[in-house]
Parts: C-alpha cells; sequence; structure tokens
C-alpha cells in the first residue's frame, strides 16, 4: 500500500496560487475556448483545449469509482432531475446513478461533522482554484478535448505504474498541463474522447520526445460505472477521476447550472477512504482526520443570495450534490477548469464562505482502514 502525495500533493500545496506565483509560464495554448458538439470540424467543450492534428473535439471518458470493501455501496441517491449534459455528442460524465452525480441533500448528517469539519477548518474559508490566469499561469486544471482521429501518445510510468493504465493514450503532446509547462505542482494532464466516450487522466506528466512521462494515470470509461480497483491510486491520491468533480464555466455560467458534486482537498487525511474512494493516501489513523472520499454539503441554511450569480450557482451545487475529498492540498480548495472567461473578482465571493457553512453527509458507506494491496 503506498502513501501517495504525501509529499507532492493537491491542489494547493503543490499546485495552489502560491506556487504559482515562481513560474513563468506562457499559457496561451489553454486560452483557446470551444462551444461543445458532436458534429465533425466543431470545437469542444469550454475549459479545454481541441486535439492535435486537427482532430474532431468533444469529450468524453472513463469512469473511476467502487464499491467500499464489504459490499455494494449504500446510501447515495436522491429524486432531483436527470445527469449532466453531454460534453460532446451523446457522450456524458456516468450513468445519472454514479456517485459523481447522485443528489445528497436529502441524506442523513454524519455523526461525527461537527469532528470532520472542525479537523478540515471551520473558521477556514473556501477558495476557488480555479480561474482565469494569474502571474502568467492558467488557474486551474485543463483538460482537452479529442476525438477518434487522435494519435496515440506512447505512456511512460515513473512511479505508480503498477496501480496505472498502461498506454498508449490519445493524449497530444501539447496538451494543456496544470499550473503550465514549467509547473512544478502536480501537473494533471487530461483528455477527453467524445467519440469513444473514454476519460484518459494522467498525474505529474511530461511530454517528451518519447512520449508522456507521469507518475500515475488512468483511464475510464464514462459509459460505465466502471470502478478502480480498490487500493489503487489513481491521477487523484483518493482513486477517484479528476474531471468529473471540476467546476466548468459551461456549466457554471453559460448552463447556470451544475449537476454533479465537486472535488475539493484538505491538508490532512487520515489512513482510510470511503466510497468512492479506493486508495488512502496518509499514515495517520487518527478517527477525527477527514477520509478520502468523505461526502461533504453546504447546509442547505446558508445564505448565498447576496453573492455574485456564478457563486450562487456553485453555492447550489455544493448543497445538492456536495463535494468529495479526493486529495491532500490545502483546506476547502474548490477544483475547476481555468477559463479565460471566468471573472475572478465573482469567484472571489465564495471565499468568504466558511468551513462552518458545510456538514458532512452519511452515504452508509463502510470506512475502509486496512485497504487491500493494488492488484490492477
Amino acid at each position: 500500500m503506498n502513501l501517495r502525495k504525501l509529499a507532492l500533493s493537491g491542489s494547493a500545496l503543490s499546485g495552489s496560487a502560491l506556487s504559482r506565483a515562481t513560474l513563468p509560464i506562457l499559457a496561451a495554448s489553454w486560452l483557446l475556448t470551444f462551444a461543445c458538439s458532436g458534429s465533425e470540424g466543431d470545437s469542444g467543450t469550454t475549459g479545454g483545449t481541441s486535439g492535435s492534428g486537427g482532430s474532431e473535439t468533444g469529450a468524453g471518458g472513463q469512469a473511476s469509482g467502487g464499491q467500499a470493501s464489504g459490499g455494494e455501496p449504500g446510501g447515495l441517491g436522491g429524486d432531483g432531475p436527470g445527469q449532466p449534459p453531454p460534453i460532446g455528442g451523446d457522450c456524458r460524465v456516468f450513468p445519472a446513478d454514479n456517485p459523481w452525480n447522485q443528489d445528497v441533500s436529502a441524506l442523513p448528517v454524519h455523526p461525527l461533522s461537527d469532528t470532520y469539519v472542525d479537523s478540515i477548518g471551520r473558521s477556514d474559508q473556501v477558495h476557488p482554484d480555479f480561474g482565469t490566469v494569474w502571474d502568467g499561469a492558467p488557474i486551474g486544471i485543463p483538460y482537452v478535448v479529442v476525438g477518434s482521429g487522435e494519435e496515440l501518445v506512447d505512456v511512460i510510468y515513473e512511479a505508480y505504474g503498477d496501480e496505472s493504465d498502461p498506454g498508449p493514450y490519445p493524449i497530444p503532446l501539447d496538451a494543456p498541463i496544470e499550473g503550465g509547462p514549467e509547473s512544478d505542482g502536480d501537473r494533471h494532464v487530461i483528455a477527453i474522447d467524445t467519440d469513444a466516450c473514454r476519460l484518459y487522466e494522467l498525474y505529474h506528466a511530461f511530454p517528451e520526445s518519447d512520449g508522456w512521462h507521469a507518475n500515475s494515470g488512468t483511464s475510464w470509461d464514462l459509459t460505465e460505472n466502471e470502478h478502480h480497483p480498490e487500493g489503487c491510486t489513481s491521477a487523484d491520491a483518493a482513486g477517484l477521476p479528476v474531471f468529473p468533480g471540476l467546476v466548468r464555466y459551461d456549466e457554471a455560467v453559460t448552463a447556470g447550472e451544475i449537476l454533479h458534486a465537486l472535488r475539493f482537498t484538505v491538508s490532512e487525511t487520515q489512513q482510510a477512504y470511503v466510497f468512492p474512494a479506493r486508495h488512502y493516501a496518509s499514515s495517520d489513523t487518527s478517527s477525527a482526520l477527514p477520509p478520502m472520499g468523505l461526502r461533504i454539503r453546504m447546509k442547505q441554511s446558508y445564505d448565498c443570495s447576496e453573492m455574485s450569480s456564478v457563486a450562487q450557482v456553485v453555492c447550489t451545487a455544493m448543497k445538492r450534490f456536495g463535494m468529495l475529498l479526493a486529495d491532500n492540498g490545502s483546506n476547502w480548495y474548490v477544483s475547476g477548469a481555468p477559463d479565460p472567461r471566468w471573472d475572478d473578482d465573482a469567484l472571489g465571493d465564495l471565499k468568504t464562505i466558511p468551513g462552518d457553512a458545510f456538514e458532512v453527509v452519511d452515504t452508509g458507506d463502510e470506512l475502509v482502514t486496512d485497504s487491500p494491496d493494488c492488484d490492477l
């Protein structure tokens, strides 16, 4: 069982605005935006860039998730309508009953809610870890949208190859990198093939002449609730996919609605996880610390009505779908995709939200403290 990302961790400890301040990065490669379409020759989803070689755009991918040790996942469910709209053609980000798409607004509060929130920081504030550009670097985790014509590129794993899905991946070597090409942070690279409806993600990735060199990587079939094996990391410490939890401009602003859970980080986690997470990244056994996969939601009583319209959309998603703890990083950092159309000042309203505005959801899933070894 590895304890991945105890040193290289999360969106904030290694990929936050603090570290981005030191990066002389040319971010022009991701500043192209696209309208979501499945038709040939149209451009892809905003927040990412089109694939190299003129390939058809769209979004798609393969999903992570899984069941907790000891039985089928329980508790998740809701009566809310629909699932997130297609990201290209008919490709959607997982089935409607996938944990990322579950309405948890009616589920009970977890018995350890106060303990977990106190541990994360009741007076600490939310930080939107996405936006436009800060000190020359894109703010957030970018992605590229490709199609069936995209060239397959070899992937060479430097750290967790035995827990990663082998390449080649249809990720162009000029795909945008989290933090920019000179980043010393997490360097996530994400590609979505909307023709195959498949998601490809790499962690700590570098483009080289012989392909992508990365610490880990995972491929997800977005048409199924396919779960990563227990005990295996992914491009995220919790063994989850990254893309489904990103706040994207086309949802938050263009559509005015986010119909999925959000990804967030905390600075200290427990050596444990709950479904849909499959992996922990800590050696600390304190039961007061949150486990990977913890589901947090905003209290229904918290008032966001005086905030910007985009902040209100994010608040609504936090109340209805909540957030999934996916990585070690800074407390209450919420992940999203960079986009030149974001209004950073409007997103700044989210920074006024304290940890006290949240509660932990009891999904009914088992806390796994003794994970099996990864058998991929």
